[in-house]
Order: structure tokens, then sequence, then C-alpha cells
């Protein structure tokens, strides 16, 4: 992963105010509400204002990101909740997960650089347990005229950082769908996700 990538999260997490707000995505919201609160992995978790919410549910949560800024802003979150939170920093095939280690999986606006997307994808779904459950929720190849229409919605600029219905049908194989969408939805989530978007939406039981 590249030092400019890198670069760009600490610079944007290294800000006093939270980047994405302090509340969780309302479709994160919606959908562990449906569940029995397990071990849960947050993937590219920022500054953690979903796995504070989950916590505070009852889950045991572990997160990864690659940001040193966005782990710290976290664990403050963490600690204004009075909940706690297992916080890596690093690239996942180095964070030493285990096979079948996860009840679910959160992949909220996960968007990793193109060129390792599909295989990070393939590694978390090795880390969820028969029968777990995939939360997704990520800006589709639908997004960027609403991106220039409206630069503070956020999202990539480029198109092979969004995400298609195909790919994850390639990615995340023999998994019983609630829900694979593409649809326009209202964003409001602090600085950078302000306004109406193109969101794909996912939601899978592994077999």
């Amino acid at each position: 992963m590249s030092d400019p990538w890198l670069k760009r999260w600490d610079e944007r997490y290294s800000n006093t105010a939270y980047a994405f707000g302090e509340k969780p995505n309302e479709y994160l919201r919606e959908q562990l509400q449906k569940l029995q609160p397990g071990n849960i992995l947050f993937a590219a978790e920022g500054e953690g204002r979903n796995a504070v919410y989950a916590a505070k549910l009852g889950w045991t949560v572990s997160a990864f990101d690659i940001s040193t800024e966005g782990r710290k802003k976290a664990l403050q979150l963490a600690e204004k909740n009075q909940v706690s939170l297992d916080y890596k920093v690093g690239q996942l095939p180095n964070l030493e997960y285990t096979k079948g280690q996860f009840d679910a999986i959160a992949l909220i606006y996960a968007h990793f650089p193109a060129s390792i997307k599909s295989a990070y994808h393939k590694l978390l779904n090795n880390y969820l347990r028969k029968g777990g459950t995939v939360i997704f929720e990520a800006f589709g190849k639908k997004h960027l005229p609403y991106r220039e229409k409206n630069p503070k919605v956020g999202g990539p600029r480029d198109l092979e950082s969004l995400f298609s219905i195909e790919e994850l049908l390639e990615d995340f194989t023999d998994y019983e769908i609630t829900e694979l969408v593409e649809k326009e939805v209202e964003l409001n989530e602090g600085l950078y996700h302000s306004g109406t978007g193109s969101v794909v939406r996912f939601v899978g039981t592994k077999k």
C-alpha cells in the first residue's frame, strides 16, 4: 500500500473533528439490530464510530486500519463511550486473524486500493465462520456523477475503486444473500459524507 495513501488518511484523521462523525452508519445500525452479538471484525475502520457502536450493543469488537491516527481517535471514542476495542494497525495479510474467527464482518466504506480490494475480500471471507454474516455498504460504480455534482458526498474519484454487484458476487461466493443492491441514498455522516450518493449494499450469510 503506497505511502501517499497512508499519508492521506493520517492527515484526515489527525484533525480534532471526526471525519465521518461519531454516530454509526445507518445501514450498519439497522443490520446489527437483527443479529445476536458475538465476535465482529470491522475492516478499514478509521476513527471507530461503527466499532464503538457495536461494542455498546455487546459485541466483542476487532478492527483494523492502516492509519495510526485513526486508531488513536477510535480508542478515544471507545473510552468516551466506556467500551473496549481490539484495534490493529497494518495491512490485513499481516494481522494474524484466523480462519472462522468471526461471527460477522462489517465493511462500511472500506474502499481499499483497487489493486488489492478483491484479495482483501477473499481473505476476510476466510476469517468468517460458516453461518456468519457480512454487512457491506460502500460507493458503487454509478457514484461518480454524484461526486462531481457534490464533492462533499465523498468517495473515490476513480471508477476502479468503486464497487459493482458483480464484483461482490465474485468475491463473496457461496452466500445466502439477504440483500444485494445499488441504490441512491442520502448521507449525513460528518464532514466527508454529506449529500446524495449511489451505494452498493450487501448482507449475506456464509453457507
